[in-house]
């Protein structure tokens, strides 16, 4: 096989039509986008109903994406769709905002940011890869970077959130994990394959609101705004790229690019809120960048061993 062809098999298997690098920026948009939750949710939305505004991010844009390419689940997979929309979307939000109503935002982010290494911990069991030493020695470092950037010294810690936290680090690291372990099936788009898991998530999460939250909130125009930022681009266009982005990558490294998502939340924090980056943020915000490029990288190979 000619150097040219086996680059061209190397591509095919990537599915990205071009580079791996090309691939892996645009995965990275989804939590980058994911970033910007945290400041349109306490500045365009109406306090208090932080499952509302989950649901607003999930089942609009399922139905939205089951209206465009009117394809739904066939056989085995109208389970396995019910299955990862529970665990990516579902049951996630919920274990998310929990964490997010009971801890200080910096503890929070920071145990979500160790689903990179639980995700490292599950390739071995769920996809039969070796335990990378490597990948978990970048996702230790991301979880280390995050925690210097948001973690202040007023930080607290409620039991319920941190069991929250963690079980919802678990819980969409699982989902990733299935997610790449189930691909896609053939001939489904990506826009499909993330409205079928939407759709999922949000009817798990129709109940789950009205029954915590109550009659959903006066919406004026800019709440309307927000919920519209929430649901077509942090909904519709950023999991089908993600999901696209996880059958195409290895599965640690995507989930070391969600360590973007805290950081574009404290950028947004810094540069619309004026909340301060001292010296200590800045070392952190260096670091788990460090750790997000390395993961992408392929580990070091071992020279051969002496005679």
């Amino acid at each position: 096989m000619t150097t040219q062809s086996m680059a061209r098999t190397r591509g095919a298997v990537r599915g990205d039509g071009g580079t791996g690098l090309s691939r892996t920026a645009l995965t990275a948009l989804a939590p980058a986008v994911w970033g910007t939750t945290y400041i349109v949710t306490t500045e365009f939305l109406p306090a208090g109903h932080p499952l509302f505004a989950g649901l607003l991010r999930a089942l609009p844009a399922g139905l939205a994406a089951l209206a465009l390419t009117r394809t739904l689940p066939r056989g085995a997979w109208w389970g396995k769709a019910a299955v990862l929309g529970a665990l990516n979307i579902g049951v996630f939000l919920p274990l998310l905002f929990t964490a997010a109503e009971r801890l200080p935002g910096g503890v929070a982010a920071t145990l979500g940011a160790g689903q990179p290494l639980v995700v490292a911990l599950l390739a071995a069991p769920v996809l039969h890869e070796r335990l990378s030493v490597w990948r978990i020695g970048w996702g230790v470092a991301g979880v280390a970077g995050v925690g210097l950037v948001v973690i202040g010294p007023d930080a607290g810690f409620d039991g319920v959130g941190v069991a929250a936290g963690l079980a919802g680090a678990v819980v969409m690291a699982l989902g990733v994990t299935l997610t790449k372990r189930w691909g896609r099936p053939p001939g489904v788009s990506g826009t499909a394959f993330a409205g079928w898991q939407l759709t999922a998530g949000g009817l798990l999460l129709l109940p789950v609101t009205f029954l915590a939250e109550g009659a959903p909130p006066a919406v004026d125009g800019r709440a309307a705004l927000g919920y519209l930022w929430l649901g077509l681009v942090g909904g519709l266009v950023t999991y089908t790229l993600w999901f696209r982005g996880i059958g195409a990558l290895p599965v640690t490294s995507a989930a070391l690019l969600a360590l973007l998502s805290p950081l574009v939340a404290a950028v947004l924090g810094a540069a619309v809120l004026g909340q301060t980056l001292g010296p200590v943020q800045l070392a952190g915000f260096l670091l788990a960048l460090g750790a997000l490029v390395g993961g992408q990288l392929p580990p070091p190979r071992r020279g051969p061993r002496p005679r």
